[in-house]
C-alpha cells in the first residue's frame, strides 16, 4: 500500500513496511544477507553532477533532459522493496528515494510502437527490460537507500531500481531511457543472463 505526505513542500508517496514474514519474501536459490554487497562490471565512473543529466530519448514525441537540480524538483518518492541479486543474496526492506519511473512517463508522450526500454548509464552499461516491467508502482529512479544518498559504489547518484527482477535489470549510474519498438538485449544478456531475470522463476541464465 501506499501513502502520500509532505516533506519540505514535496509531494512524497511511501510504501508501508512490507509483509513481515521475511521467509516468503525469499525467492528460491537466494540467501538472506544484511550487508549490501557491491559488485559492479567494470570501474565506477565519475560524474559531476553540474555535468549531470538524465533523458528520455527513442520513440518518444519529443525527448527529454533534466540537469540535477531540476531532477530533484520533481516530486519525490519513498518506497520500501526487495532487492534479489542474481549472485544468490537477497536484501530486504531496503527503503529507496527518488522519482517514480511513472512520474516520469507522466511528463513524456511515448508513441504507441513503443514496448522496451534500454536503460543506459554512465560507463557504458546497459540492460533491456519490456515497457510493461518499467511501468510498474515500485520502479523508480532512486538518489538515496535507507535515508542516505546512494554511494557511486551502490549506483550513485542516481540508479534504477526495479525490485521484481534480479538486481542486473536495476541499472546503476542511469542517464538514459531509451524506448523502442523490438527488444535488444543489454550488456548482461549479450553474456548469457536470462533476457527477463525475474527471481521468483529462477530465470538466471538463458533465455
Amino acid at each position: 500500500m501506499l501513502r502520500r505526505g509532505k516533506v519540505k513542500g514535496m509531494s512524497i508517496l511511501t510504501r508501508k513496511p512490507l509483509d513481515p514474514a521475511p521467509a516468503a519474501r525469499i525467492p528460491p536459490g537466494q540467501i538472506l544477507t544484511r550487508d549490501f554487497p557491491i559488485l559492479t562490471y567494470g570501474g565506477v565512473p565519475y560524474i559531476e553532477l553540474d555535468k549531470w543529466s538524465f533523458g528520455v530519448v527513442g520513440l518518444v514525441e519529443a525527448e527529454k533532459t533534466w540537469t540535477w537540480a531540476e531532477f530533484m524538483a520533481l516530486p519525490q518518492v519513498e518506497i520500501r522493496s526487495d532487492f534479489h541479486c542474481v549472485t544468490t543474496w537477497s536484501k530486504l526492506d531496503n527503503l529507496w528515494k527518488g522519482v517514480s519511473i511513472r512520474e516520469i512517463l507522466g511528463r513524456v508522450q511515448l508513441r504507441p510502437e513503443a514496448k522496451y526500454v534500454m536503460a543506459k548509464s554512465y560507463g557504458g552499461y546497459e540492460t533491456n527490460l519490456p515497457l510493461s516491467v518499467l511501468d510498474d508502482e515500485d520502479v523508480l529512479l532512486a538518489h538515496s537507500h535507507n535515508g542516505e544518498p546512494l554511494t557511486k559504489e551502490h549506483g550513485g547518484p542516481l540508479r534504477l531500481v526495479v525490485p521484481k527482477r534480479y538486481a542486473w535489470k536495476s541499472a546503476k549510474w542511469i542517464r538514459r531511457l531509451e524506448f523502442m519498438a523490438t527488444d535488444r538485449p543489454g550488456l548482461w544478456e549479450r553474456y548469457g543472463y536470462h533476457n527477463d531475470g525475474d527471481p521468483w522463476k529462477e530465470e538466471r541464465f538463458g533465455r
